[in-house]
């Protein structure tokens, strides 16, 4: 039996970013590696939120706490990784878009705001790209390198929040349940 994280509590895990952009995939990579490494509660569920825009909103809607993984420019050197609770989270966000067209995860959040329907917690675990201008590419080994602290500060969030993440002992990966979630449970 899946443990659960305390009653009432639906934990949103969410990868964003465009895996065809170098290190714009970072998010998307660190969701992956996450549900590679790790088992869940049943209240935790895991997204591979890629560039999905307004498509999220019934996911982020449904949330008690929001854990995100993103690349976002901070204006640091490339690599460094930084942890934004709550407030300070849309104000770090990137974006992401490629034209005018899109919607950035930043519109999400603050239209789940306006409808009252934000998540009462907010994690973003950001880090800064080395390239994010080279189409086709995948991440640098500088990003790559820096997925197992992302991870480490992203089960450091859970645990506060009352879920329990476990250490995988076999090389199963969470289970896809349909394009672009992640789910894996203990």
């Amino acid at each position: 039996m899946a443990e659960t994280a305390p009653s009432g509590r639906r934990i949103l895990v969410l990868g964003i970013g465009n895996l065809l952009w170098a290190d714009e995939g970072f998010g998307v990579r660190a969701v992956e590696a996450f549900s590679r490494a790790y088992l869940f509660p049943d209240s935790v569920l895991l997204m591979d939120g890629g560039t999905q825009g307004l498509l999220l909103m019934p996911h982020v809607q449904e949330a008690s706490h929001l854990l995100i993984f993103d690349a976002v420019d901070f204006g640091q050197p490339p690599g460094t990784m930084v942890l934004r609770r709550n407030e300070e989270v849309p104000a770090y966000l990137h974006s992401g878009k490629m034209s005018l067209h899109q919607t950035g995860f930043q519109e999400v959040l603050v239209l789940c705001d306006l409808l009252g329907s934000r998540p009462a917690e907010m994690a973003l675990v950001g880090l800064q790209p080395m390239d994010w201008d080279t189409f086709g590419g995948g991440l640098t080994a500088l990003v790559r390198e820096r997925i197992p602290p992302a991870l480490e500060a992203a089960e450091s969030v859970l645990r506060e929040w009352g879920a329990e993440p476990r250490l995988r002992r076999d090389e199963t990966p969470g289970e896809l349940l349909f394009p672009g979630i992640l789910q894996s449970s203990a």
